[in-house]
C-alpha cells in the first residue's frame, strides 16, 4: 500500500503554461484555427503532460496484463479459460493481433502474467502470478483486499520499469477470459446502470449466454455489496487481476509524467478506477477507440474523455493503442513541422 500512496501522491497537475504556448503556436500554424479538430487538443495536451513545446515519442510500450477469471465457471463466456494463456504465449510470440499492430506502429510489448490459470512456456511474459485465476465473485469476492492492492502495485512496478528503460509513450492492453464480466460487474457497482446498457456480449455470447451473464452480475454484486466509494473494495469483490494491474499502470504513468492511451472496455474500466483513486491521473490519459461493447460508452462518459477512432473494435489485447500512437504521434508532427503565417510573411 505505501508504493501505491506514493505513487498517488506524486501525480502533479498538468502544465497549463506550456498548454497555453502549445496553443498559440497550434492556432499560428497555416491553417484555420481549430481545423485540424483532435489533433490540435491532443498536441495541447501532451504539451501539458511533458511540460516541452516540441514532443517526439522514442520508445512507446504496450503494457498488457494477463490473468484468468474464477467467474468463467458460471457459464458466462463462451471460450474456455485456457485460451488465456495461449493468448498470452501468441503476444510474445509476435503473431497476436496487438503484436503486429504494435509492431507496425514501432511498439514494443511487456505482457506480465498476474493470474494465469497455468504455467507459461513460452520465453518473454513477465511473471509476477499473485495466484492462479481469481475466484468466482458469484458467492464471494474474487480476491482479497490485499491481493487487489498487491496487483495494483505490481502494475506500478512494471510501468516504472518500462519508464526507466526509456518508454515514453505508454499503451495498456489485457488479456483474461471473463474479463468483459468482471469489467461489467464493476461498473455495475459502480454506477448502478441498468444492466441492459452496460452488459455486452463479450467474445460472442448468445442471447441465453448473455441473460446468464447478467443474472451472475447482479447476483455477485447484491452478494458482495461492494463499496461504490471505495475503488479497491470494488475491485477486490467482483474485479480482475488485469484490471487491478492496469490501474497500477495509469498511476504510475501519471506520477512519471508519461502520456498513456486506454484500449477497450477493460483497460477503460481500469482507468476509471485509477480515476477514483487518483483523480489528477485522468489529464495524462487518451482514449484509443470507442469499443463495441456497450459499458464502453458509460465508461467514456464517466471519464469524460472522448475516444479518438471509432472503428468496431472489441478485441482489446492493446490493439487500440497501436493504431492510436500513430495518431499522437502525427498531432506532435503539426507542432513540430508546420510553418506558420508568419513564415510566409502574413
Amino acid at each position: 500500500m505505501d508504493l501505491l500512496k506514493s505513487t498517488i501522491e506524486g501525480i502533479g497537475p498538468l502544465n497549463k503554461e506550456k498548454m497555453d504556448e502549445a496553443l498559440e503556436r497550434v492556432n499560428s500554424l497555416l491553417k484555420p484555427p481549430g481545423s485540424l479538430g483532435k489533433l490540435e487538443d491532443i498536441a495541447v495536451q501532451l504539451s501539458g503532460i511533458t511540460g516541452k513545446l516540441h514532443n517526439t515519442f522514442k520508445k512507446k510500450c504496450i503494457i498488457v496484463m494477463a490473468g484468468d477469471n474464477g467467474i468463467v465457471k458460471e457459464g458466462v463466456t463462451s471460450f474456455p479459460k485456457d485460451v488465456s494463456l495461449l493468448v498470452a504465449e501468441t503476444m510474445v510470440g509476435g503473431i497476436s493481433g496487438v503484436a503486429v499492430l504494435a509492431r507496425h506502429a514501432g511498439a514494443y510489448l511487456k505482457v506480465v502474467d498476474l493470474g494465469i490459470d497455468g504455467d507459461i512456456k513460452a520465453d518473454g511474459v513477465i511473471d509476477r502470478k499473485i495466484r492462479k485465476s481469481t475466484s468466482s465473485f458469484l458467492n464471494g469476492p474474487a480476491m482479497s483486499r490485499n491481493e487487489a492492492v498487491r496487483a495494483i502495485e505490481t502494475g506500478i512496478e512494471i510501468a516504472n520499469l518500462a519508464i526507466r528503460e526509456g518508454a515514453d509513450l505508454i499503451g495498456t492492453g489485457e488479456v483474461g477470459i471473463g474479463n468483459t464480466t468482471t469489467s461489467s460487474a464493476m461498473l455495475y457497482a459502480y454506477t448502478g446502470a441498468d444492466p441492459d446498457i452496460i452488459v455486452g456480449r463479450g467474445a460472442g455470447l448468445s442471447d441465453e449466454g448473455l441473460a446468464r451473464k447478467k443474472e451472475v452480475i447482479l447476483q455477485g454484486v447484491s452478494f458482495n455489496k461492494p463499496d461504490s466509494s471505495d475503488p479497491i473494495d470494488v475491485l477486490c469483490k467482483v474485479g480482475g487481476f488485469d484490471i487491478a494491474g492496469l490501474t497500477g499502470v495509469y498511476i504510475a504513468a501519471a506520477a512519471a509524467r508519461i502520456p498513456v492511451v486506454i484500449d477497450g472496455f477493460i483497460s477503460g474500466v481500469a482507468a476509471l478506477t485509477a480515476v477514483k483513486l487518483a483523480p489528477g491521473a485522468k489529464g495524462y490519459m487518451f482514449s484509443s477507440h470507442g469499443s463495441v461493447e456497450p459499458g464502453a460508452r458509460k465508461v467514456a462518459e464517466l471519464l469524460g474523455i472522448s475516444p479518438m477512432l471509432d472503428m468496431n473494435m472489441r478485441l482489446g489485447e492493446g490493439t487500440g493503442c497501436a493504431l492510436a500512437f500513430n495518431i499522437i504521434e502525427a498531432s506532435t508532427k503539426i507542432i513540430n513541422e508546420m510553418g506558420t503565417f508568419s513564415d510566409i510573411g502574413m
